[in-house]
């Protein structure tokens, strides 16, 4: 278990239990307490609430028991608050409610119809759904996405409490997932100084090195000249970019290729930005790490596909070697770009990525990235925008979002949109120039670099929680890895 979130226990016999409460099961559990404990409930002012909390005494002062309240349409996460709000000691979900756990029902899909059955999404995942009843499954997964702290800089805090494992709970695929998503924060929450190109590379190959994956790395001349894009953003820093290739599972498996935006540090170049939009563009790798990390599920899960992780790695600096507004730079895909504006680098990485990714037509190509403030304008930091022209596909993600408590929102590929896009001098600009669309103008700007596969999802991402919610510490997020895995759990499951 990383050091970074609250240890699972599998036998503790003095687990305090924890019992989580609705306003319907209130009345019955009330009625079942001992009658100190019932009268302490009523004297603290104990109600079913969402994230109400009661530690019971026994006889001697100690927490004998916990109350916990999940309110109505509790957010499923809710769970991991508890980290946070109880003291040191061992602790377990109630098992009197483990007849209540549910499968993961992906809502309006034929899951159950097909060869992946409810539980085993629920069970080989460590993912829950819908809280209908008690998901302990679920519940304990959001303990641990809820212990995360990021520790590298300072000090621990306090021994934090533990948690027994319930019966029926897999507490390796909790784990796994648990354990993905705080390595992929971790990365985010890194300062740049000691996160950059070269670091993000030795992420990548640890994690491939963990599950046997092979990770090759373009750099110096070679990214010149086949990766031009990649490299014209990188040249401005002393450290060099890179295009960092991994890969793993059968060969003659479906393909699935993951692409992250991996920009170390965006001060936006030449096109600068102001010291205020500086402060957290330590996150501006928040795709690579959720790439990374929904990579790293894949294979902890050794989901039936053929892999593919494909990140280019730069910082865009100020110096005498940056790229300027109104450079043109041909693409890998020979298609020349603009520059109307160094700060859109991120599409510029992506692109020539995406086209190497389209070279081998994979049967789903997933690109993330923490794109564009107008997403953000849009829909907030919690609710990711996401784009594909697959209306089969663009309802399964939403439905896996959901399923996992990962949500997104769909934003149109509206392709007349893409005009705002024209250069007079070459075959497109990377920005629009104008205040409006600018996150689905960026998604039509990346759709011309991957015109061979039609299934493929764009995720423009915030990558960070402003402040804390169950689940989600403050700072940095991989949103959509937990989702990108429960949907390709769905799509190539185990042989």
């Amino acid at each position: 278990m990383s050091q970074t979130l609250s240890r699972l226990v599998r036998e503790a016999a003095d687990a305090v239990p924890i019992t989580c409460v609705t306003r319907e099961s209130w009345p019955g559990i009330e009625a079942a307490l001992p009658a100190p404990q019932a009268a302490y409930a009523r004297a603290t002012d104990f109600s079913p609430k969402a994230g109400c909390l009661a530690l019971l005494p026994d006889a001697e002062g100690r927490v004998a028991a916990v109350l916990f309240g999940l309110g109505d349409d509790a957010d499923p996460l809710l769970a991991g608050k508890l980290p946070g709000l109880l003291p040191p000691g061992t602790y377990r979900f109630s098992p009197t409610q483990n007849s209540d756990v549910q499968g993961s029902e992906l809502r309006g899909s034929d899951v159950q119809n097909s060869d992946v059955q409810a539980s085993d999404v629920q069970n080989s995942d460590g993912q829950g759904s819908e809280l209908r009843g008690f998901d302990v499954q679920g519940a304990t997964l959001a303990w641990l996405l809820g212990s995360y702290r990021f520790g590298r800089y300072r000090a621990a805090s306090a021994e934090r409490p533990a948690l027994a494992v319930s019966e029926g709970v897999d507490a390796e695929a909790v784990t796994r997932i648990a354990e993905a998503v705080a390595r992929g924060r971790d990365l985010v929450n890194t300062p740049a100084n000691d996160l950059g190109p070269a670091e993000i590379e030795a992420a990548i190959r640890a994690v491939a090195d963990r599950h046997g994956a092979a990770v090759t790395v373009v750099t110096g001349e070679d990214l010149a000249r086949d990766f031009p894009l990649v490299h014209v953003v990188g040249a401005s820093s002393p450290r060099a970019p890179r295009l960092i290739d991994l890969t793993w599972g059968p060969v003659d498996a479906p393909r699935v290729t993951l692409v992250g935006k991996g920009v170390a540090f965006d001060t936006g170049g030449l096109d600068i930005k102001p010291s205020s939009a500086m402060l957290l563009m330590k996150k501006d790798m928040g795709g690579s790490a959720a790439a990374l990390a929904a990579a790293e599920m894949v294979m902890g899960s050794g989901l039936n596909l053929r892999l593919r992780l494909i990140i280019p790695a730069v910082e865009n600096a100020v110096s005498g070697t940056a790229f300027r507004p109104g450079d043109v730079i041909r693409s890998r895909a020979g298609l020349t770009v603009e520059i109307g504006n160094t700060d859109a680098e991120g599409r510029l990485i992506l692109a020539d990525a995406l086209a190497l990714a389209d070279a081998e037509k994979p049967d789903l190509l997933i690109d993330f990235a923490t794109l564009t403030g107008a997403a953000r304008t849009a829909l907030g930091p919690d609710l990711p925008a996401f784009f594909t022209e697959d209306e089969a596909l663009a309802q399964s993600v939403a439905e896996a979002g959901a399923a996992v408590a990962d949500p997104v929102w769909r934003l149109p590929l509206h392709k007349p949109y893409a005009s705002l896009l024209d250069s007079k001098i070459a075959d497109l600009n990377n920005v629009s120039g104008g205040p409006f669309a600018g996150a689905i103008t960026a998604a039509l700007f990346l759709r011309r670099f991957a015109p061979a596969t039609r299934a493929h999802v764009h995720f423009d991402l915030y990558g960070w929680n402003p402040s804390t919610k169950p689940g989600r510490p403050e700072g940095g997020e991989v949103q959509t890895a937990r989702l990108v895995h429960a949907l390709l759990t769905r799509r190539y499951p185990r042989a």
